[in-house]
């Protein structure tokens, strides 16, 4: 199951057109419109992330190795985390970083120093070549991460280029704090700082600037950019005090010359001789306690692919290689990477198969130094496996990715990507490794060698890493639903649970444009990206369930697509020669639209269910016959970089559009009148994403929210006079880079936004003025019988099941809240529920309605879903009772 990261990685920027260079803000270009009208400042706002966890590829995670508990990891366009013991999560560190400086989300290295354990630094950028205007940084911190300053430097870094999951790049002298090196890609060399970060100057010393290229043939720069110099590793043996380390050892890209060494704390430099060739060395590890440093190679950069690899052990002391590769080289088909040693524990080493896809990756350990491996699972008679671990991943369902594979691949996977791993310098039983999706680890790694089974979990909460292509706020059903790189989307019931799985049937690599019928919200479609199709589905119970449609010819992605009002009809404008394309019905013939060109953007008129719309190379055209065929409108619209519109809901002929580019047309526009005039709103410099939400306080227009730059600033705008005036509603440490691919307010909640990240996850924020928090209706007293319950479990796997729930009321009377309550027969218990608020201990449970379901009509039925666990059998519970009364079985 090789999913590799869409928006993340190169099959998204690279490839989609969606956030190409040029498409993501260049930056600081001056405005010459108006004074923006803002008001001075806005309500206080708590901002939050709609819980994934996870959700895109960790290739770095740090241990400090003085201080317990302290733990970083990395991620290639989502930032940095550190991780909070008491509360096992990851907290974020980089969400202060603004639109301008998008590119310094992506992070290359990190590196806590052991001297000074509040003291941490992060290398910064995210591509290399033009994609990413910006240079390269090093931020640096003195509390942990809460505050930063920033180093820029001469050359770009790539946290999101090939060859990332390599390292680190950065280290911090174990003695002399004051000094770290960084190795630089692109021919730039070795550099190193004297002042704790705070300057950096290149090491003439250092010859080697590391000229592997991935493809040298690629004229984007992304696959021929040149590796560079790729880890950096301090022997602390051969330091005391506060004096410079003399020994470290770097690694650069290069074949025949991959590792090199220094004994005179960095003034001359030598390759190591002797040391393997052919094979570039992800990791080199130093365990100054046996006097080994371990290397694991590929014989490519990573981190999607790699056919061969070897793993090495040099003697410090002797200077003796021995190839202690865990696998025999006619059987080796991925690279090596991964690479931890056990302080506690001398010879004790793992190493991962980062690239071994099919069926699985692998992970490998040894207790003497190499001289004998075992591994995380054997084959028992193929296809059968072996595992020495069990997955629980109940805290984080999707990770099935809903499948049921034949063996020897099996759901959920161990891993792919597997980059990062590290065993606690504390504690040999805690072990944690990155993937392409999470982050797992057991806290029960020694059971590995009595035979003993240990378990890995998920342990990823707090670290959000989606890259968020659209978002709905239907007025009914789920508060959010949302169109997502790499994991598809969700339908989203409760904002602070982990959604049980992501969209299936089908399940779409990502997701690129989602719609829902306005006066019938439990119909809603989407389009995305899937080898082979189908590329277009749909669903008649607000997303809870999908089924696929037919397509037309020519697609070779998702693009974008629209829902007639009443739901009756569909309009899709693919990626490829397709072109536009109108369906009656759910998509099982498509009309050619006549009188718009492919690749418009389409949308439609939330009144009329004959009326769409649609944009294209600064004209804005529309259909009033269901998408069939389209006139031009209004014309002089931005024409250059990205433009998004929506139309307000109750609002026939009333649509915003947002978009343009710094040395072009840029800002907010207003129609309405069907989009045959618009006018551009004054006082907004640039804008890039507008959406709508429950109107303020004795207003009647929707809030209208937007991801825009107004009177200088940029940052998340509301305005609650349409449009007339703007405040500010995120601030300083609350930007998250770039912000501009969707943003939509809730129609239910005044003041609520959800806010597109490209890598930081969905963010929704809440505000403290009145009118405004969670809404709902007070569930009132739950009523006394008369119901009828249907329990369905949808999906089941070793220890863990889903299982949805309908409660039909059967009584004459209409409900204002329900409590229903059950006993599991065989043990079951409840891990996460949404549409419901769980409450009992053990095999007892009630679910209570969230605050948005309470009222039930005569006749009328509520649904919720739950997971749980199971052990021994799962059979379906005998008898519901609601207010007291035994419900019937539907």
């Amino acid at each position: 199951m090789r999913r590799p990261r869409l928006l993340a990685g190169l099959a998204g920027l690279a490839l989609t057109g969606g956030l190409l260079a040029g498409a993501l803000p260049a930056g600081a270009a001056e405005p010459d419109a108006a004074p923006a009208r803002t008001q001075a400042a806005a309500a206080s706002y708590s901002w939050k992330n709609v819980r994934v966890d996870g959700g895109g590829f960790v290739p770095g995670l740090v241990f400090n190795r003085t201080e317990k508990n302290l733990l970083y990891a990395r991620t290639d366009i989502g930032g940095a985390y550190r991780w909070d013991q008491a509360g096992s999560a990851w907290v974020p560190l980089l969400d202060h970083i603004g639109w301008d400086d998008w590119g310094h989300t992506g992070v290359v290295s990190l590196a806590s120093d052991t001297a000074d354990p509040d003291r941490v630094y992060a290398a910064v950028g995210t591509y290399t070549n033009d994609w990413d205007p910006g240079t390269g940084a090093v931020l640096r911190s003195a509390d942990r991460g809460a505050t930063w300053q920033r180093a820029d430097l001469p050359f770009k870094l790539g946290g999101n280029m090939p060859g990332r999951g390599m390292g680190e790049r950065l280290a911090v002298d174990p003695h002399d704090n004051r000094i770290l090196y960084l190795g630089a890609p692109s021919g730039n060399g070795l550099w190193r700082s004297t002042d704790s970060g705070a300057t950096w100057a290149k090491v003439t010393s250092f010859t080697n600037p590391g000229g592997y290229q991935q493809d040298p043939s690629d004229t984007s720069g992304y696959n021929s950019d040149e590796q560079g110099i790729v880890w950096v590793t301090f022997d602390e043996s051969t330091g005391a005090g506060a004096t410079a380390t003399k020994t470290i050892y770097v690694g650069v890209g290069d074949k025949e010359n991959a590792v090199y060494r220094s004994t005179d704390a960095g003034a001359t430099w030598t390759r190591l001789a002797g040391q393997p060739t052919g094979y570039l060395a992800h990791k080199g590890v130093l365990d100054a306690g046996n006097g080994y440093l371990y290397l694991a190679y590929s014989d490519t950069a990573g981190p999607y692919d790699g056919g061969k690899g070897k793993v090495y052990r040099y003697a410090t002391a002797t200077g003796e290689w021995k190839d202690i590769t865990p696998v025999a080289e006619a059987d080796t088909y991925h690279g090596f990477s991964g690479l931890t040693v056990d302080r506690q524990h001398p010879g004790t080493v793992m190493v991962s198969a980062y690239s071994s896809w099919w069926p699985d990756t692998q992970l490998f350990r040894t207790t003497d130094s190499g001289t004998t491996w075992t591994r995380a699972w054997d084959y028992s008679a193929y296809p059968t496996r072996s595992n020495r671990y069990t997955m629980d991943v109940s805290s984080v369902p999707w990770l099935t990715w809903g499948g049921d594979p034949a063996p020897p691949e099996q759901a959920p996977k161990l891993g792919w990507m597997t980059e990062a791993l590290e065993i606690d310098p504390f504690d040999s039983d805690r072990m944690l490794y990155g993937t392409g999706a999470t982050v797992y680890g057991t806290t029960e790694l020694t059971r590995w060698d009595t035979n003993t089974n240990f378990t890995i979990r998920p342990m990823v909460k707090g670290l959000e890493e989606t890259a968020v292509l659209d978002l709905v706020s239907p007025p009914s059903g789920a508060p959010l639903i949302s169109a997502l790189g790499d994991v598809g989307g969700f339908r989203h019931t409760d904002l602070g649970a982990v959604p049980p799985m992501m969209f299936t049937a089908p399940n779409f690599t990502s997701t690129t444009s989602l719609d829902y019928a306005e006066t019938k919200p439990d119909v809603l479609v989407r389009s995305g990206h899937l080898d082979g199709g189908p590329r277009v589905a749909f669903s008649t119970d607000n997303g809870a369930h999908w089924f696929a449609g037919q397509e037309p010819a020519g697609l070779t992605g998702g693009g974008t697509v629209a829902a007639a009002a009443d739901g009756g009809r569909f309009v899709w404008s693919p990626e490829g020669t397709a072109g536009v394309h109108a369906a009656t019905g759910y998509g099982t013939s498509w009309t050619p639209s006549a009188g718009i060109p492919a690749g418009a953007t389409v949308e439609s008129d939330r009144v009329d269910p004959k009326t769409f719309y649609g944009f294209h190379g600064g004209t804005f055209y529309a259909s009033a016959d269901g998408g069939l065929t389209f006139t031009a409108k209004a014309a002089g619209l931005p024409a250059k970089g990205n433009v998004r519109f929506k139309a307000v809901p109750g609002r026939k002929g009333d649509i915003w559009l947002a978009g343009g580019a710094p040395d072009a047309s840029y800002g907010l526009w207003h129609s309405t009148d069907g989009g045959a005039t618009f006018t551009k709103v004054s006082g907004v410099d640039q804008a890039d994403a507008v959406g709508f939400g429950k109107a303020a306080p004795n207003a009647s227009y929707p809030a209208l929210y937007s991801s825009a730059k107004i009177g200088g600033v940029r940052g998340i705008f509301r305005s609650t006079d349409a449009g007339a005036t703007w405040v500010r509603v995120n601030d300083d440490a609350h930007q998250w880079g770039w912000t501009g691919a969707t943003i939509t307010g809730d129609p239910r909640v005044y003041g609520r936004v959800y806010v597109a990240t490209n890598g930081r996850g969905i963010i929704y924020g809440d505000t403290s003025e009145s009118g405004g928090g969670d809404g709902g209706t007070d569930p009132g007293t739950p009523p006394a019988g008369a119901c009828k319950v249907a329990y369905r479990i949808t999906n089941q796997w070793q220890g863990g099941f889903q299982a949805d729930v309908t409660v039909t009321n059967t009584s004459a009377t209409a409900w204002t809240g329900w409590t229903l309550g059950w006993t599991f027969p065989a043990g079951q218990t409840v891990g996460q529920m949404w549409n419901a608020t769980p409450a009992g201990t053990g095999s007892a449970v009630t679910a209570k309605n969230a605050g948005w379901n309470g009222a039930v009509a005569a006749g009328g039925s509520v649904s919720f879903g739950f997971t749980g666990s199971w052990t021994g059998s799962n059979p379906v519970p005998a008898v519901f009772t609601l207010g007291g009364a035994t419900c019937s079985a539907a």
